[in-house]
């Protein structure tokens, strides 16, 4: 299957997207993320607030050992690592249901540009503060009775997106 080492994935040339999980409260989630992540070779994710971090053993049964390929860094609030990301010229975008927000079918990611997307807690979403602190919002068209999907869900359908637009 031609798979590539952790030592050969750490090496080689990354999607340029950041997932910032701000307040994600379930660690299958969060392995979840991990796992698409390293799917589609993804730069890193960042984990803020009450976000668990590896070594966790409920965050290994759905990652499967993508905690140990995918990068990632502990911020103690997303607005912390949003800082840090528009000072090394990040454009941040939250994945959100908000005023204003462009439907993701609208969105194409531009290829000398490089992004982070924050997803948000399973209940509460992307807190406010990071939302008005982003660069924009997307949003993910829905067109059943429910008005979220899970959030390891979204970053499936937001990194294929990215992966999409700047890979093939």
């Amino acid at each position: 299957m031609q798979r590539l080492t952790v030592e050969e994935f750490r090496k080689a040339e990354k999607l340029p997207l950041i997932v910032v999980l701000d307040d994600v409260r379930s660690m299958h989630n969060v392995g979840s993320v991990f796992r698409t992540g390293d799917a589609f070779r993804i730069e890193a994710i960042y984990l803020c607030g009450i976000t668990s971090t590896p070594p966790m053993a409920e965050i290994h049964k759905t990652a499967l050992g993508a905690e140990d390929s995918v990068s990632w860094r502990y911020y103690s609030t997303a607005l912390e690592a949003l800082e840090a990301l528009k000072a090394e010229g990040y454009t941040v975008l939250s994945i959100e249901q908000a005023h204003g927000s462009t439907k993701l079918q609208d969105f194409t990611p531009a290829g000398q540009d490089k992004y982070a997307v924050v997803l948000g807690n399973e209940v509460k979403g992307v807190h406010q503060e990071v939302v008005d602190a982003s660069d924009g919002c997307i949003e993910i068209p829905q067109f059943g009775t429910k008005h979220s999907m899970n959030v390891s869900v979204t970053a499936g359908i937001i990194i294929w997106h990215f992966a999409k637009a700047l890979l093939f």
